[in-house]
């Protein structure tokens, strides 16, 4: 059997931000702590649910360096580090891998729509010629929905046949289970990762290697319980009865605004009322569809 990396369950984590609107360090780290207490295998920090896309590479760079300072093993996070500039990519992702971080999500280069394939190709090319390290490793990120710029087999294929070793994963976010068992079928060992959290246990069934999801900041324990007993037939009612709660939570958190919604409820979980601040342009619920969310 071939040994994906990274395989599990990875909590595209909610970034917390101060009444001055900077990332919360503080609130961040005991967020990473209680997800991997509550089973993920590791933290997908600083992605799309993290609104990676409204802080700056200083202070993208300030919250990994105070999850890291604060004794989170770099191996169970994988930071968000592709933006459209590619010398910015490149500082990011060398940064990452400062501080022993050694697996990376990466979005292609997001602003130009209709690129060619030779120049999504030459885009991720650079960045691995530039970092220039051996402990590299990328999970691709397929989010065309937000990027508006897809990530083609063919890319992946010449990626994969160029850099071995380094593209060894994918987070699929477009929704589309066919889309991801092809991916399983076409790339033997690379690890396709679900970014939907209702997919994961169909796509395990398919040979896939986990997820990397929104809400697991709230059910990381069921979504945990799945990948690690979807095969034990002793606990299929045990199994359904998680995936119809991470089912329920999924559609509770995208009745409105996602983002917003997960940290409502994540606010009113711990009691922590800084998770109700977002980053404009994203703001808060209003009342009305805070108290609807509430009594859902």
């Amino acid at each position: 059997m071939i040994a994906l990396h990274p395989r599990g369950v990875f909590c595209a984590a909610l970034t917390p931000v101060t009444e001055a609107l900077a990332p919360d360090h503080a609130l961040f780290v005991a967020h990473c702590r209680r997800l991997l207490a509550e089973g993920c295998d590791g933290v997908a920090l600083l992605g799309t649910t993290g609104e990676a896309n409204s802080f700056s590479s200083d202070e993208r760079r300030g919250l990994l360096e105070a999850v890291v300072a604060a004794g989170i093993a770099p191996d169970r996070l994988l930071p968000g580090t592709g933006v459209p500039a590619l010398t910015e990519t490149v500082a990011l992702t060398r940064h990452a891998l400062s501080l022993g971080v050694t697996t990376v999500v990466m979005l292609p280069p997001f602003y130009y729509k209709g690129v060619t394939e030779d120049g999504l190709f030459a885009a991720y090319a650079e960045v691995v010629e530039r970092v220039a390290d051996p402990r590299l490793r990328i999970v691709l990120y397929h989010i065309p929905q937000m990027s508006a710029v897809p990530i083609p087999f063919p890319v992946i294929a010449r990626l994969r046949a160029t850099y071995p070793g380094i593209f060894t994963g994918i987070k699929d976010s477009a929704g589309d289970l066919a889309h991801m068992e092809e991916l399983v079928a076409t790339f033997p060992g690379l690890a396709v990762l679900a970014g939907a959290d209702p997919l994961m246990l169909p796509l395990l069934k398919a040979g896939g290697a986990g997820c990397i999801t929104a809400t697991s900041n709230l059910v990381a324990g069921d979504l945990a319980f799945v990948f690690r007993h979807h095969a034990d037939a002793a606990l299929t009612a045990e199994v359904e009865a998680a995936q119809a709660r991470i089912v329920a939570a999924r559609d509770r958190a995208s009745r409105f605004a996602q983002i917003a919604s997960l940290k409502l409820l994540l606010a009113d979980r711990t009691g922590q009322p800084g998770w109700h601040r977002l980053r404009p342009p994203l703001l808060p619920l209003n009342q009305a569809e805070a108290d609807a969310l509430r009594a859902a």
